[in-house]
């Protein structure tokens, strides 16, 4: 622990030299010591439901259009679908969200809105349920679902 400390205290000096037997060697510019991640447009318009007042406020309430993905974790096909869903989404560039529903956390939810398989996919506006459908769809199927219900 100690020798981390050291190392840690050696490495933050500016402007980034090491004492070496009197002597300094040049390391280059200080680096940051934070980590940054971006996100994309993709995640901003991707979220998962937390419970039924999330569901209120940010599906049933929300003035754009919401693809509801109702899926679980032990679903083969969810986990083919949900990637390729989200990756169609965000090419809508913020113009539909996609909510994520695991029935497993909220079974309430899944019986309200008569989910019996997974996946199920609901395609809602102004708090609606306008479309819909079960099982897997490839790329264009789901760019065509997306585009019905963005109206373009």
């Amino acid at each position: 622990m100690a020798q981390r400390l050291v190392l840690q205290r050696l490495l933050s000096l500016t402007p980034r030299t090491l004492p070496l037997q009197g002597q300094q060697m040049l390391l280059g510019p200080p680096v940051p010591h934070s980590r940054a991640f971006g996100t994309s447009a993709g995640c901003r318009s991707t979220f998962n439901v937390q419970d039924g007042s999330d569901f209120q406020d940010r599906v049933v309430n929300n003035p754009k259009p919401v693809v509801v993905d109702f899926h679980a974790q032990w679903c083969g096909p969810c986990k083919i679908l949900g990637p390729r869903l989200e990756k169609v989404v965000a090419k809508q560039e913020g113009k539909v969200l996609m909510a994520k529903v695991d029935i497993d956390d909220h079974t309430d939810l899944a019986i309200e809105y008569e989910v019996s398989a997974v996946p199920t996919v609901l395609a809602m506006k102004n708090g609606d349920v306008v479309d819909k459908f079960v099982g897997i769809k490839d790329e264009d199927q789901l760019e065509a679902f997306l585009k019905k219900l963005i109206g373009a």
